[in-house]
């Protein structure tokens, strides 16, 4: 494939813009990188032209383009290195196959993991999580709500429940709830899960650095022993823009 070619979709993304419209400048430029990254006419890592050129294209302001930039930034489809310009942020995948803790994947993608802890606690389980865990009324548990970083940017926003009889004090959980857990002898070992689209509210986008009402993917995870003794209850909200949800299917007739 020759340069020409190779340039071509980029030509053509950041070609004319209708001014006649109602939507601003930077909003419809926005939107053509969005549906272009969502298309995959722009490829995870593939560098954007510099502001100044973009501007000149489209013959809108430096000013029209960055804003349009930072937003993207934020909501993680863009990425700026200093020195290196802007590149389509590359989405994280996570196998579903496999029952792996956040620290875990993230490090084997090569990912610095992180806590920004939001409330450690211990209290009387509430209706849904007395449901899940199969607990009695009145029974405790410790409950873990935090926002998980990779290379310090914001990637999930999570809500750990575990009863109290396998974890007595929330502040015992540094990093990985999982590695607790094992040392206690109560690591889950097979779980069930549930997933979702959803709109985000402003409080849980607020953590997330994204718009509120942006697509979100939800997931339930209840983590049980060998036994089917559930151990750990977990709800997760993880921007739609920044994962690839991968699992193995088989044809259950060839096996």
């Amino acid at each position: 494939m020759n340069k020409k070619m190779q340039e071509d979709p980029i030509i053509a993304l950041f070609g004319h813009m209708e001014k006649t419209t109602t939507s601003p400048l930077y909003v419809q430029l926005q939107s053509r990188v969005r549906n272009a990254i969502h298309e995959g006419i722009l490829q995870a890592g593939q560098f954007l032209p510099p502001e100044r050129e973009i501007g000149q294209r489209m013959d809108v302001s430096r000013v029209t383009v960055r804003r349009a930039i930072d937003t993207l930034v934020q909501e993680g489809l863009l990425v700026q290195r200093q020195g290196a310009g802007t590149f389509v942020a590359k989405r994280l995948e996570q196998p579903l196959n496999f029952l792996k803790s956040y620290t875990e994947i993230m490090a084997e993608q090569g990912k610095l993991p992180g806590t920004r802890w939001i409330d450690r606690s211990m209290g009387i389980a509430t209706t849904e999580e007395v449901t899940a865990l199969k607990l009695e009324e009145g029974d405790e548990v410790v409950r873990f709500n935090r926002l998980r970083l990779a290379d310090e940017q914001p990637m999930a926003l999570e809500l750990a429940t575990v009863p109290r009889s396998f974890i007595d004090n929330p502040f015992t959980v540094e990093d990985s709830l999982y590695d607790v857990l094992r040392q206690q002898g109560a690591r889950p070992v097979k779980a069930t899960q549930r997933l979702r689209a959803i709109t985000i509210d402003a409080e849980r986008a607020g953590h997330l650095d994204v718009p509120t009402d942006s697509a979100t993917l939800y997931i339930e995870r209840l983590g049980m022993l060998a036994d089917d003794t559930p151990v750990e209850f977990t709800r997760s909200y993880f921007p739609g823009d920044s994962y690839d949800f991968v699992t193995e299917i088989r044809d259950p007739i060839l096996n």
